[in-house]
């Protein structure tokens, strides 16, 4: 089993996203930051973007639209507050097939 970190994805409205994760890639400000358990605690402003999270127990990556907001590391929690509550979670399976597709004309 692999190693896990309990993540939190929310917006002043509600809970976007709440679960077990082996890791998260956050859209930063000066780049992508990826986030594995136990990492330094950590408190920066994200950029819109996607968020992915490899959500542990599933092959696929859970991807969620975000349109900025903060991230708060602790060693056994990431809480990502979004500033807006526009999201889309999109599984990774069918957003390569969307990518594909828009890309097909």
């Amino acid at each position: 089993m692999a190693i896990s970190v309990h993540c939190d994805v929310v917006s002043a409205e509600e809970s976007i996203f709440s679960g077990t994760v082996e890791f998260g890639v956050f859209p930063g400000e000066a780049g992508e930051l990826g986030i594995l358990p136990n990492h330094t605690p950590l408190l920066t402003r994200i950029k819109p973007g996607t968020v992915r999270l490899k959500v542990q127990g599933q092959s696929d990556f859970e991807l969620v639209y975000v349109s900025g907001g903060m991230l708060e590391v602790q060693p056994g929690m990431i809480t990502r507050g979004v500033r807006e509550l526009r999201t889309c979670r999109l599984p990774a399976r069918r957003a390569g097939q969307s990518r594909r597709g828009a890309g097909a004309g």
